[in-house]
């Protein structure tokens, strides 16, 4: 009996905590773009794209993301994503030019601050409105 009604417990609490997430693919909102504006202003090759995917998670982005034609590109991956708040964007992209380059913009007082992960140079990059203020290479 306790096992029967441990096993109820378990079942009512996880479908009292499941959430409905959707996707829609949609044009940036005023705020998401701004970001994306202010962003592609310091460091253009994180592309200006108008239209996104957002997450839903009962009713509230709790994701974006791009998706992007990589058949005429130089990349062969190439993401963003914008968290919820629109003050930070993560990025990934991987061509045989600069082989993995991840890491995220984050908006801070106006100014657009960087950090940059480069596996292929081993190298850390972290710039402020576009101009490096730390590189460190990995041994």
């Amino acid at each position: 009996m306790k096992k029967f009604t441990l096993l109820l417990a378990f079942i009512f609490t996880t479908i009292s905590f499941a959430q409905t997430i959707t996707s829609k693919i949609e044009d940036a909102s005023p705020e998401q773009y701004a970001l994306l504006q202010k962003v592609n202003q310091y460091y253009p090759d994180i592309t200006l794209n108008k239209s996104v995917t957002n997450f839903y998670a009962d009713g509230k982005i709790i994701d974006t993301q791009q998706e992007f034609n990589l058949d005429t590109s130089k990349f062969s991956s190439y993401k963003i994503g914008i968290e919820p708040g629109n003050k930070k964007l993560l990025f990934e992209y991987v061509s045989d030019e600069t082989g993995k380059v991840y890491g995220d913009v984050s908006i801070f007082k106006g100014n657009a601050l960087r950090t940059t992960f480069s596996e292929k140079n081993s190298e850390i990059n972290v710039a402020l409105n576009g101009k490096s203020v730390y590189l460190k290479k990995i041994k």
